[in-house]
């Protein structure tokens, strides 16, 4: 404590116990003066150092007649460190103190959400790239997050709006594989875009097999959770408490938990436990606290470890990470936590992310980690959301059919002068990459639904990039005139380390000739996909405006047994006076 701050500490002290003294007040009737603590947060990085300073708070009253007594001189308090944990109130009673403590009020940043921008993908002419290549994707925490955002009454910043996601956050109605040896299925559907005359939408979509709960693996998991200070707040580690209860409740006996946390440093609060003891897992998690640095990467090493120390050559072995991704000790750098899932994962153990909070969430990791780990990526903002996610879709998040799935378009210059992906920025690969199997990609889980979108402009439509003056012209001819491209998807079976492919064409004979004509499920993907290029500035949506949306959505929402379609277009709505950013909170 500075000497200048101590010296006036000690004459308040010694002020006021002389004038309880002259004002006649003894120990035993003394009128109370109640002194408090202020924590002091040091900025940067320089060493922290808390220090109690004591603020009269609360005056005495007016004091009784006077009667003559020798003062009394009372010492200064000692002192003492604050406990940064603790919010802290010191009582002092004449000569006497005594200490109240309080619980340390939530957690709170704001504006330190962290996401990878990415440019949207634009038009390609077809007779110079005419093959398009991609990962699948079927993570939906970028839908969740604009929701949560929202509902905030604030739009949200463009680099947290990922399109395919948004439109894979929805079920679809597609044909079912039969079995598992064949475990997809493909939808390929032409329409005329509703946002620019002349122009068409290619919907492709696949849906994986479902695993019946009777015949599918045995479940090794391992939770990883983040009991950092960062995560006490409300809509984190007590909403990860709620969402794990609800997974705990789809696994069977025979499947296993174990839990890793982690805070200034990790440790395993549960050895791998079989799913049939819930009470002893459920107590476990119920007395999590949050509190102190976050040293992730070591609780990603630890939760590794631990699942591969119970490892399950037939099962399904996963650990499943819950985090604001606020790492701060250790390892920090995505690039090497990249190359630490990557070579855990072909051990046979995956990784999965949940998300939670908001203010400092860090997106860019999470999706670094699932992307890498072959896993997905969820962001949980409401107990609404847990149950989808864990409970109503628990099988396909945790059992997969298909792994390393990869979809190529080869587009028919004959018939197609251009085209673009919506969506998918940070799922693109090259050409060479589809028929290489050591190249990563996205995994789909048990009964998942996957749909990609794209605008191609057919041969005499409304080019959006010219000709150039020495371009070669197309040869035209009658070979697959039929045809607007070709669509291949290569998987490899869970544990197989060999792809297989399947193909279809995208044949003109199925298109159809108005928008309202197409299937119900392809205008509902294609209203979502609206919505979301216009919220990252909707720099190729033609005229489509969030009316034009709400009129798409509207009707062709069909039949929303868990309300999620009437939920969205609610979020529309929302988004039309919603703030371009939050208010700050003085």
């Amino acid at each position: 404590m500075p000497r200048v701050q101590y010296v006036a500490t000690t004459a308040m002290f010694s002020l006021l116990a002389i004038s309880c003294a002259q004002s006649g007040q003894n120990e035993v009737a003394s009128q109370e003066v109640i002194v408090t603590a202020q924590r002091r947060i040091d900025a940067g990085n320089a060493p922290k150092q808390d220090l109690k300073t004591y603020d009269v708070a609360e005056e005495a009253p007016a004091a009784p007649p006077p009667i003559t007594q020798a003062p009394v001189m009372v010492a200064p308090p000692p002192m003492v460190a604050f406990e940064p944990s603790i919010a802290q109130s010191i009582v002092v009673t004449g000569a006497k103190r005594s200490e109240q403590r309080q619980p340390m009020p939530y957690y709170h940043d704001v504006g330190r959400d962290r996401f990878t921008a990415t440019q949207q993908n634009p038009f390609k002419v077809a007779r110079e790239e005419p093959v398009s290549t991609f990962s699948i994707d079927v993570d939906t925490a970028s839908y969740s997050f604009v929701r949560a955002t929202l509902s905030q009454n604030v739009l949200p910043q463009p680099a947290a709006v990922r399109t395919e996601e948004m439109i894979n956050y929805f079920p679809y109605s597609y044909a079912s594989p039969k079995t598992a040896a064949s475990p997809f299925t493909t939808n390929v559907a032409t329409f005329p875009s509703p946002w620019t005359a002349g122009r068409k939408i290619v919907r492709i979509g696949i849906k994986g097999y479902a695993v019946q709960r009777a015949t599918r693996p045995r479940a090794n998991l391992v939770f990883l959770i983040d009991t950092s200070g960062s995560m006490n707040a409300s809509n984190k580690l007590p909403l990860v408490k709620q969402s794990l209860s609800m997974l705990l409740d789809q696994l069977d006996a025979n499947d296993h938990v174990a839990i890793v946390t982690y805070a200034g440093s990790a440790g395993t609060a549960l050895e791998p436990t079989p799913a049939s003891q819930k009470a002893k897992i459920l107590s476990v998690i119920e007395q999590l606290g949050a509190g102190g640095s976050t040293a992730g990467a070591e609780g990603i090493r630890q939760a590794y470890a631990l699942a591969q120390r119970n490892l399950d050559p037939r099962g399904v072995n996963r650990v499943i990470l819950a985090t604001d991704g606020d790492f701060n000790v250790g390892i920090t750098n995505d690039n090497e936590l990249k190359g630490f899932v990557e070579r855990e994962r072909g051990k046979g153990v995956f990784l999965s992310v949940l998300g939670f909070g908001m203010g400092n969430y860090n997106d860019a990791l999470m999706q670094t980690l699932a992307q890498n780990g072959n896993g997905a990526a969820a962001y949980i903002d409401t107990v609404a959301e847990a149950r989808k996610t864990l409970v109503e879709e628990a099988s396909s998040t945790l059992f997969p059919i298909a792994k390393d799935v990869k979809i190529q378009v080869e587009f028919n210059p004959a018939t197609v002068a251009e085209y673009r992906l919506l969506g998918y920025e940070t799922r693109m690969l090259n050409r060479e990459d589809f028929d290489n199997d050591k190249v990563d990609a996205g995994d789909v889980g048990s009964g998942q639904t996957v749909t990609a979108l794209y605008e191609i402009v057919p041969v005499g439509g409304p080019r959006a990039i010219g000709d150039l003056r020495y371009a070669k012209p197309v040869a035209q001819g009658p070979a697959h005139g039929s045809e607007y491209g070709f669509v291949k998807i290569r998987y490899k079976l869970p544990k197989s380390d060999a792809s297989r492919l399947i193909s279809t064409p995208i044949n003109r004979a199925t298109e159809v000739a108005s928008f309202e004509q197409a299937p119900q499920d392809a205008r509902f993907a294609t209203g979502v996909a609206a919505f979301a290029e216009l919220l990252r500035g909707g720099k190729y949506n033609g005229t489509m405006t969030y009316d034009g949306v709400l009129r798409i959505t509207s009707a062709a929402k069909g039949a929303d047994n868990f309300g999620y379609r009437t939920e969205f277009i609610q979020m529309v709505r929302a988004a039309k006076t919603a703030a371009s950013m939050a208010r700050l909170e003085q």
